[in-house]
């Protein structure tokens, strides 16, 4: 382990093991430490009982040739992992009361689709899709995406199908803008995919490559203060006595942990400070993951989600203390010929407050209370799921829970926020961040920065990259993701 480096990445979550791939692919030498010991943050999977289950890894967008995602993950070497495409016909099916609603793959398609439910919707429907595919930044970050949608469409129903598979980002009809909304959607829409196996393959992938390319990714290793010298950082001191120097830093880990790290610096001044600070984070998730018994549960090729009533937005304004819509996805089979499920994961928003009294405790010791509150929301979210997969309460092995405390406590998410910062249409400005700090030689990536979700993390580690790549001699050039 080499004490020097080009770039030091605070952090091996997906964006921080993305820009350590393409940094030391140029030949930069460059040293990832993490402070847990294994790396990938959400990411990484864990073992229980001889099983390896996913953290937050469930399906990913557009990855087919010619779409959004497909050069970066051929640039990452992330292709080569084995990934099942989704059923065309409905990669996402939404429940709501006693109605399912498929969405199909491809624009064209997926309107047409919907158009078959919703014949009076089928102008707007074709307005939508096309928007999704031509939102930007700058036209779509200051919309309000429920406003949007209701000034588009007139079917109240429509409004919460095409809501209805947001599960996978915080559905806050007051502050949610149009572009978070229309470009994390449209990805999936494109094409979805499923990885064969746990989410460590991509993490192994990308830190195998690094390797290979003559970097590091150091685990137990917590940086507790970035050194700060003539207004540029030089070096990086860990909690294990370590000090790490480098020309350039760049932080995967939340903004509001950054802060405490560069409290000695003298370029960081006091209205960058509050700025991060009064943030508001997105809520943290709820998982259910069921182990089934063999040969009883059918494998689904396509998420569902699950919701009682046409509640869709209205619903997020609840106080987060009992389960609302759920999302089923089930585990790609080991054996791929298998027409059954080994493995399902149960998804739903959990609020903060309900944790909170358990901050401090250590997993396996948080007490008889809060076993028993994950107990009784893992049994409201199977009794949901059975209404759409019979028969499922019965067939099940094991059921192993995370909360948005397990979050916080093993990847040090700031309130167990599942989607990092909270954007806000109203002030974009403020809840966009950028990858430049007040300090020229420390930038940002992550889920924090623009987009959450891997292709918006994937797309900030690429224009991190490409904010570094001015800065320093590059012995190739960097794909950049276009919005």
């Amino acid at each position: 382990m080499k004490n020097s480096a080009d770039v030091i990445v605070i952090g091996s979550g997906l964006g921080g093991l993305e820009c350590a791939h393409i940094l030391s692919r140029q030949g930069l030498h460059v040293l990832v430490l993490e402070r847990q010991q294994q790396p990938g943050g959400c990411m990484q999977s864990y073992v229980r009982g001889g099983l390896r289950l996913d953290t937050g890894l469930h399906y990913v967008g557009a990855l087919a040739e010619g779409q959004s995602l497909h050069a970066a993950f051929r640039d990452l070497g992330l292709l080569r992992l084995p990934w099942r495409r989704l059923d065309a016909e409905g990669f996402d099916v939404v429940h709501i009361a006693d109605e399912s609603f498929p969405f199909a793959e491809g624009f064209d398609a997926f309107a047409h689709i919907l158009a078959q439910r919703f014949p009076h919707e089928r102008v707007a429907l074709q307005q939508y899709v096309d928007a999704m595919q031509q939102v930007d930044f700058v036209a779509g970050s200051n919309v309000n995406a429920y406003d949007y949608l209701c000034g588009l469409f007139h079917d109240p129903l429509l409004i919460n199908v095409l809501g209805g598979t947001s599960l996978k980002q915080e559905l806050r009809r007051e502050t949610l803008p149009w572009f978070s909304f229309a470009h994390l959607n449209s990805g999936f829409i494109e094409s979805s995919w499923r990885l064969c196996g746990d989410g460590g393959m991509l993490v192994q992938s990308l830190v195998s490559d690094i390797e290979q390319q003559g970097g590091e990714v150091c685990c137990g290793s917590a940086v507790i203060e970035l050194v700060e010298h003539d207004g540029q950082l030089v070096a990086a001191r860990c909690a294990n006595g370590e000090t790490y120097t480098a020309r350039t830093f760049i932080s995967d880990i939340h903004p509001q942990l950054l802060l405490p790290l560069v409290q000695n610096s003298s370029m960081i001044k006091e209205t960058f400070r509050r700025r991060i600070r009064a943030l508001q984070n997105t809520r943290g998730m709820f998982t259910a993951s069921l182990v089934l018994k063999p040969n009883t549960v059918p494998y689904i090729n396509h998420n569902l989600y699950l919701y009682d009533e046409p509640n869709v937005w209205t619903q997020s304004e609840l106080d987060g203390t009992t389960v609302g819509g759920v999302m089923v996805s089930s585990r790609v089979p080991n054996h791929p010929d298998s027409a059954f499920a080994e493995q399902v994961d149960l998804l739903t928003p959990m609020s903060w407050s309900l944790c909170q009294p358990y901050k401090g405790t250590e997993p396996g010791h948080r007490g008889a209370a809060y076993v028993e509150m994950k107990e009784q929301w893992a049994a409201a979210c199977i009794e949901r799921a059975e209404r759409a997969i019979p028969a499922l309460r019965g067939n099940v092995l094991k059921c192993h829970t995370s909360t948005p405390l397990t979050y916080a406590s093993y990847n040090a998410s700031p309130e167990g926020t599942a989607y990092g910062v909270r954007k806000d249409y109203a002030n974009p400005m403020m809840t966009y961040l950028s990858p430049r700090t007040p300090i020229s030689n420390l930038l940002l990536t992550g889920q924090n920065i623009m987009l959450h979700g891997i292709q918006g993390v994937t797309m900030a580690a690429y224009e991190t990259c490409n904010i570094l790549s001015k800065n320093i001699n590059c012995k190739s050039s960097i794909v950049k993701l276009s919005n």
